[in-house]
């Protein structure tokens, strides 16, 4: 089971130093900082830090009490940055611990996102001694490259 998106919103307002059980969050609060998450989200997503959390098709659409799918791995990287974009709108300040862990987490999951790209050999490239005649038809060299089919880990596929 993953975190829900107010786990997330509610960790990140502790985060700055505004936890639930000393201060009441106001539900503008809670739906702002909602907001910022799906936004932080969507942008995280088109950068192809694709983690399973449910983007809604509209602000309007979006529910604190829905269950996300991200990976634990995942989760400090979510509420420390989502922390950093909702303290300057509340007139905090962020202490070092929290800036360092956002960063970090946002390198992993950047690292972790980071895929090379295939890469084919060239059709001018001789095939060698060890590929029979039989084998590739009798021409000398490797096969010209294909086109790749592109497709995201949730996306559709697009052919080029």
């Amino acid at each position: 089971m993953g975190w829900t998106k107010r786990q997330f919103v509610t960790q990140a307002f502790e985060e700055i130093g505004l936890a639930a059980y000393v201060f009441d969050l106001q539900p503008q609060q809670l739906d702002s900082a909602l907001r910022k998450l799906d936004a932080m989200m969507a942008l995280w997503n088109g950068k192809g830090i694709r983690l399973g959390y449910p983007l809604p098709s509209s602000p309007q659409d979006s529910n604190l009490d829905e269950e996300t799918l991200v990976p634990d791995s995942a989760n400090e990287a979510i509420y420390t940055n989502l922390a950093l974009r909702i303290a300057g709108g509340l007139g905090r300040q962020p202490q070092d611990v929290t800036k360092a862990a956002a960063r970090a987490g946002y390198e992993v999951l950047l690292s972790r996102a980071a895929m090379p790209m295939e890469q084919q050999f060239p059709g001018t490239l001789p095939v060698g001694a060890g590929n029979k005649p039989w084998n590739n038809y009798d021409n000398p060299f490797v096969n010209p490259p294909v086109d790749p089919v592109l497709a995201g880990q949730d996306g559709p596929i697009q052919f080029n």
